[in-house]
């Protein structure tokens, strides 16, 4: 992988370039890295909190399915204030520094709110929060400084990078509880000293792309309701909505996997690592195929993945090749359909609404996991793990038979026409 110079991160998403050389705008790269320490800083909140919620505080299937789902879904509105506040002053990097430095300070809350399940839930709406206001305008940035016809590969790019953080915040999980044992304070200390370090790669070294006065048309509110308006956004919105309504939040697939092998409860924080390694491997070829046959297509094979691990928790297959199994379709779900469903949507929005249009189709898809991870705590509280994932198995087969049966439309967007 090559970095292109700074000079050649401004130029616009639609200029021309070959993605052959493997050339990466700066810009993506130092994204990237401001992702890489912010999940290195999320997952260590995310692997741990699963094993806190069940083993340290003693709470039950439903609590976690209430407190995954606030996870999933706290801060999904405002993606929309996100993308909106990106479009209208034109300064996404500024609203991307304000989402990332929410997500940090969040961090500090946990070891305040001590061992109360609704303190540990008001630090996770503010860590969340961070997120949702974040995402949009990343993305937007992304966008902008990459050809059009290399977006698969620049989100996928972008992703790994991500994801790498991902694969190490576990393993600094179990190693500082093996070496502190109670003192789950150090955990959440520690992960707001990498979000911090995030924020500052971000303030130093990611540009915004600048707009001559004038020649940017003033975005409103009602501008971005329009945009729904338009039936290529539209589509996939509520498809991205859909399938999210039927997809398990990751902590009952991990607890699922951690109890059909019979693993220890120690061991909960470490199964992450094979879905992020996976992913990691697979995001940038998974981009680059997108780029080639299409993203919706990718995105929809994805969820096909996605079930086909739901149905092997759901036969209880006993062992570590089941195990592998489920971890591999997982962390292949998300490299299909994390960096791609932003990479197919870029270009079906017009560039001044971008973030907006973004952060429609990042909120839908939000509130719909949310919704989703607590029914199936639900479910698995009433009912029982198993019978959750034959349940949502079946519900997610029936959503990408939809999905891919009426497809959105494939056509860009004609800026001369928005």
């Amino acid at each position: 992988m090559y970095l292109s110079t700074t000079r050649a991160a401004g130029r616009p998403a639609g200029a021309t370039g070959r993605l052959g050389s493997a050339r990466v705008p700066a810009t993506v790269v130092a994204l990237g890295l401001v992702s890489f320490f912010t999940d290195i800083s999320a997952e260590m909140v995310t692997a741990f909190l699963p094993m806190y919620l069940l083993y340290g505080l003693g709470t039950g299937l439903l609590s976690l399915g209430l407190l995954d789902g606030l996870y999933t879904g706290a801060g999904a509105l405002l993606r929309l204030a996100g993308g909106h506040l990106a479009d209208r002053s034109a300064r996404p990097k500024a609203v991307a520094m304000a989402g990332y430095g929410l997500s940090a300070a969040g961090k500090l809350l946990f070891p305040l709110v001590g061992g109360a399940v609704t303190g540990i839930g008001a630090a996770v709406a503010v860590d969340r929060a961070g997120k949702g206001l974040r995402a949009a305008p990343r993305d937007a940035l992304i966008t902008a400084a990459t050809p059009a016809n290399a977006l698969g590969a620049a989100f996928g790019v972008h992703r790994a990078l991500d994801t790498a953080g991902a694969l190490l915040g576990p393993v600094l999980v179990f190693a500082l509880v093996a070496a502190v044992g109670d003192a789950y304070d150090a955990v959440f200390v520690t992960s707001f000293c990498l979000a911090m370090i995030g924020v500052v790669i971000l303030a130093c070294f990611v540009r915004d792309r600048r707009v001559a006065p004038g020649t940017r048309p003033r975005v409103s509110l009602r501008d971005g309701r329009r945009l729904l308006a338009r039936r290529p956004l539209r589509r996939v919105a509520v498809y991205a909505t859909m399938l999210g309504l039927v997809t398990a939040g990751d902590a009952f697939l991990f607890v699922g996997v951690q109890r059909q092998t019979g693993l220890g409860a120690a061991t909960l924080p470490l199964l992450p690592l094979v879905t992020s390694l996976v992913f990691l491997v697979a995001a940038v070829p998974l981009g680059k195929l997108a780029d080639r046959v299409g993203g919706w297509k990718v995105f929809v094979a994805g969820h096909v993945l996605l079930a086909a691990a739901y149905a092997l928790l759901a036969a209880a297959w006993q062992g570590p090749v089941a195990a592998l199994g489920v971890l591999l379709l997982h962390g292949l779900f998300y490299a299909a359909t994390d960096g791609v469903l932003m990479a197919h949507l870029a270009p079906r929005v017009p560039e001044h609404l971008r973030a907006s249009g973004l952060a429609i189709t990042q909120t839908g898809q939000a509130l719909a996991r949310a919704g989703g991870t607590i029914v199936f705590g639900a479910l698995a509280a009433g009912w029982d793990l198993r019978g959750a994932f034959a349940a949502f198995a079946a519900l997610l087969v029936a959503g990408v038979l939809m999905a891919g049966a009426f497809p959105p439309d494939p056509r860009r967007v004609r800026e001369a026409s928005s």
